[in-house]
């Protein structure tokens, strides 16, 4: 029996725009299991990064419920959803926010640091995590401006897992990225997820999508559908003919 991770319950958000109130995310029920890599795709304004801000407690829901094992994150204050966020969350955006004083690896210690107080063993950890992503030990002395922006990707996904959170959130983590770039860094993802890390992702690329076993289509604030994949193998072409009939029976 797959073990549920996190689990909303009427999951619902608006915002006032002008004096009219927008209903963004309209009472969403929705389970994330342990070690699934869940892909959540629409048109442009359906809501797919408010639903990931909402899950990962980096924003808080207007009505509804969001659990998190035995924890209702929806009730924290903005202090326990800090601490949430960064001992079970790890994060990658479009955009890559390294901070550019420091070095590569020092970018990835300083979020280390802030759970884990053993330098040494989360050196360690860094090391082989950078090994992993296939990022040099000379690479790691540069500052963000010294590297490509495929390395700094990669580095960024290194910083979201030093502390090995339950759950890895990506938001359009190839939306910046050339070709080939964008496929070294979903090869990344892929890789860690075969390991057992589960992965909730955004994105408008059908290519990224068919990285996930499960797709859920976000449509005015609901979800619309759902569509399962299985693991990912590499030049599946049956796999990219589900996804794309899924897609076209929701209107995308």
């Amino acid at each position: 029996m797959e073990q549920i991770l996190l689990k909303t319950e009427n999951l619902s958000k608006s915002f006032s725009s002008g004096g009219v109130l927008q209903h963004v995310l309209k009472n969403i029920d929705l389970e994330l299991y342990q070690g699934d890599f869940t892909v959540i795709m629409g048109a442009s304004g359906a809501g797919k990064s408010t639903l990931l801000y909402a899950l990962s407690g980096m924003d808080t829901p207007s009505l509804g419920k969001i659990t998190f094992g035995d924890k209702v994150i929806s009730d924290y204050s903005q202090d326990e959803l800090a601490v949430f966020r960064r001992e079970h969350c790890g994060f990658v955006f479009q955009q890559i926010y390294l901070l550019e004083g420091m070095s590569v690896m020092d970018n990835v210690l300083a979020a280390g640091l802030l759970v884990n107080q053993d330098k040494k063993a989360l050196l360690e950890k860094a090391r082989a995590l950078f090994d992993a992503v296939g990022i040099s030990g000379e690479t790691q002395k540069k500052f963000p401006a010294q590297i490509s922006g495929g390395e700094a990707q990669r580095a960024g996904i290194v910083r979201a897992l030093i502390n090995r959170p339950e759950i890895l959130f990506a938001d359009e983590p190839t939306g910046a990225l050339n070709s080939q770039t964008g496929l070294d860094v979903l090869d990344t993802l892929t890789a860690f997820h075969e390991q057992g890390q589960s992965v909730v992702m955004v994105t408008h690329d059908m290519r990224s999508a068919r990285r996930g076993n499960r797709i859920l289509y976000l449509k005015d604030g609901v979800i619309l559908g759902e569509c399962g994949l299985g693991k990912y193998r590499h030049g599946d072409r049956a796999r990219h003919e589900k996804l794309a009939a899924f897609l076209s029976e929701m209107g995308w």
